[in-house]
């Protein structure tokens, strides 16, 4: 059982890291700094210290928060579909993430726009993985073990080993050690995994920073036209998302079907 020490350090903590996703959403990372947390809860920066031992480290915190509530919408939505539609499942992680991003626009940002100085997330091969990088590991396991389902259960057209790019190849084996523990997989399939997430995350990326604002207000009917090219190629059976009420949904924002809110959206 925790002390009444234990559980007041940890209220502290989340009391910290909610005051500065506050400030992350109000104002953006660069205004999420120990003396501007400090002023908002009544403390000194100094005392911030009894609790994180520098600002990044608090800003990895968050972003370890902010990896782990993606992770579980992610999965939560996953978790609803019947075990054998991998058709629904892609559609839906990939949706997931959008809608996700879209509700969390500086949460995003601060995990997948330009990096602070400091603050990339990676996980070096043979050192221990903090809290940051372990959460961005398991977001990162979520989407490619839903891709390695696809491959095992409905194998999909890959490239040759021979016919891949000498200089991808040697990368390819790398992270296939790294991320698979050297699992005798095809390299071509971690190459149509890594090709498929550029597309995804990097739509969803040019629509969140506003980079399509100069010829779109509504993205998402480019976005499902990426997914139905995506299906086609890993032979999925590609469904449009339901009509939303009218009203729901606003210029440049997801038109998806009414359905829980995700962890953490704004009512």
């Amino acid at each position: 059982m925790k002390s009444r020490r234990d559980r007041l350090r940890e209220a502290t903590v989340r009391e910290i890291t909610g005051t500065a996703r506050r400030i992350l959403v109000e104002q953006g990372p660069q205004a999420v700094t120990l003396r501007a947390i400090a002023r908002e809860m009544g403390m000194t920066a100094p005392a911030l210290y009894r609790y994180f031992g520098s600002h990044e480290e608090l800003l990895r915190h968050l972003i370890a928060e902010i990896f782990g509530e993606l992770t579980d919408a992610l999965r939560e939505g996953l978790h609803a579909l019947p075990g054998g539609d991998m058709s629904a499942k892609f559609l839906t992680a990939a949706r997931t993430f959008r809608r996700w991003a879209f509700a969390h626009r500086r949460e995003y940002a601060l995990v997948f726009g330009a990096p602070l100085p400091g603050l990339a997330v990676h996980a070096d091969h043979g050192v221990q993985a903090d809290l940051a990088e372990e959460n961005a590991r398991q977001f990162g396991w979520t989407f490619l073990m839903l891709y390695l389902e696809l491959w095992r259960k409905h194998p999909f057209p890959i490239a040759d080993e021979e016919d891949i790019d000498p200089r991808l190849r040697e990368q390819l084996r790398r992270y296939r050690e790294l991320a698979l523990g050297g699992l005798d997989l095809p390299l071509g399939v971690l190459q149509a995994f890594l090709q498929c997430w550029m597309r995804l995350q990097g739509a969803v990326s040019l629509e969140v920073f506003g980079h399509l604002a100069f010829a779109l207000d509504d993205a998402e009917p480019m976005f499902e036209l990426m997914l139905i090219e995506i299906a086609a190629d890993l032979g999925l059976e590609y469904a449009s998302p339901a009509c939303a009420q009218a009203g729901d949904a606003t210029p440049g924002e997801p038109r998806l079907p009414e359905e829980p809110r995700l962890p953490g959206e704004p009512q």
